[in-house]
């Protein structure tokens, strides 16, 4: 049984134990910096670099899949600053920036199959995009409307979390089901148990997420399982105001090992080695390897969200230097030099992008006010009578001074001005504290009437 040891001894032979200072700096500079073992396929002046581990995965990007993959970057970052200009114009709520973050998203979301699911936070707008997600369907989210306008089912793309990591436990969870149901790890061939029918699944967090016990627990039951899920996290080197080398003494990736599963960072700002990475990662899981853990080094370019003001706690030379880092300057200038795309590519995709703001914008504005019965909408299965004779009512009491009133303005009598136990139900008689002794519990009016009493 191991012996814990003081990381501040006051002996000569326990300081043989505490690592000295270069070591530990050398940790902690790991964490804001690439290392060696930093995967990638396309350097930030656009070079395309060679990997023998991960080139096979990338085999297939010719020129007209590269457009493709800047066409897809060039489009979600014209969105996303729509609706940053939205929100500071009291369209929206709040809005969750990803500018600086699209290689890391564009790149993994490309990667996954249509059979794969995803597990998002509240800043994949480019993973929505590559799931068939309409961005006009993330407003509701931002505008206070709905808790999103998409089928998780149809686009294999989960509603938004908005809870720090919670959806690494949902992920997880829904990982150990694909493998119960016997979708992990098929042979190649034809039918229902083919290989081609093998799924998986990625959980989509932040740096800051990794501080989360839900994720730390996501990790355990993924690993006890061999779950075949992807973590698939983005550090994007800002916890909000909380840089990573405040968070972890190690890189994140190297965390796996201490679940027993393998980690490995990639160039969040190359959408060539994230999509390469994401492939292997989803081909391990899909092949019954167990979950894997991607860190994707990357920047955060904006606030954390427009609540938030970056100038208070990060240099400006810090962001000037990630600018040249740039992940779609990088692709554009691949595409120039390497593959002859001419202006007018480039011309056609701005345009594109430009008309897409402007029905995201007109979208926006014009959004109507939910209907009173939305709120009932997606809420169970099966309808219940309580439910049934709830939804019918055209508008609900509203409180004013002097007690409740109908949609009609008549003050509202009897049952309905009497308080209502935790259960649903009202005391017969109980009016301002008259007729307590004597009040026998019944049903409120609608439900007596759901169920056919009097």
């Amino acid at each position: 049984m191991s012996v814990p040891h003081d990381w501040t001894p006051s002996t000569s032979a326990t300081s043989e134990l505490r690592p000295d200072r270069e070591h530990v700096l050398a940790g902690l500079k790991a964490t804001d910096e690439g290392d060696p073992q930093l995967v990638q396929l396309l350097t930030p002046e656009g070079e395309r670099v060679a990997d023998p581990r991960f080139d096979g995965y990338a085999a297939d990007v010719d020129a007209d899949a590269l457009r493709r993959l800047y066409r897809d970057m060039v489009l979600v970052r014209r969105f996303d600053r729509e609706g940053n200009a939205l929100q500071r114009q009291g369209q929206l709520g709040i809005w969750v920036p990803l500018l600086g973050q699209e290689a890391a998203q564009i790149g993994a979301g490309r990667a996954m199959a249509p059979q794969d699911m995803a597990f998002p936070s509240y800043r994949e707008h480019g993973v929505a995009w590559t799931r068939g997600v309409d961005p006009t369907d993330l407003l509701g989210i931002f505008r206070g409307t709905d808790n999103g306008s998409w089928d998780p089912n149809e686009f294999r793309f989960h509603l938004y979390t908005i809870v720090i990591g919670n959806q690494c436990l949902n992920a997880a969870g829904y990982a150990m089901g694909q493998k119960f149901e016997g979708k992990v790890g098929n042979p190649a061939g034809e039918g229902p148990g083919a290989a081609s029918a093998n799924e998986a699944t990625v959980c989509f967090f932040g740096d800051g997420a990794t501080s989360q016990g839900d994720v730390h627990e996501g990790f355990v039951w993924a690993a006890v399982y061999d779950a075949p899920v992807v973590f698939y996290c983005q550090n994007n080197q800002w916890a909000i105001s909380e840089p990573t080398s405040r968070q972890s003494r190690v890189p994140l990736y190297q965390r796996a090992a201490g679940y027993g599963f393998p980690g490995i960072r990639v160039d969040g700002n190359d959408v060539l080695a994230c999509l390469a990475v994401t492939r292997w990662a989803l081909e391990e899981c899909r092949s019954g390897n167990g979950p894997v853990l991607i860190e994707a080094f990357t920047y955060r370019m904006d606030a954390h969200t427009t609540s938030d003001d970056p100038s208070r706690y990060r240099l400006a030379d810090e962001l000037e230097l990630w600018k040249l880092k740039d992940p779609i300057e990088r692709v554009r200038v691949n595409l120039v030099r390497e593959h002859g795309v001419g202006q007018e590519f480039f011309d056609e995709v701005q345009a594109e992008s430009d008309a897409l703001a402007a029905r995201f914008r007109e979208f926006c504005v014009n959004m109507p006010p939910p209907a009173p019965d939305r709120m009932f909408a997606n809420v169970y299965a099966e309808e219940s009578p309580v439910l049934e004779a709830a939804s019918g009512v055209p508008r609900l009491p509203r409180v004013v001074r002097g007690g409740l009133r109908d949609a009609a303005g008549d003050t509202l009598q009897g049952a309905q001005r009497r308080p209502a136990r935790c259960d649903g139900t009202r005391p017969e008689g109980h009016r301002h504290g008259r007729g307590r002794r004597q009040a026998r519990w019944r049903l409120p009016r609608h439900r007596r009437v759901a169920e056919g009493l009097r």
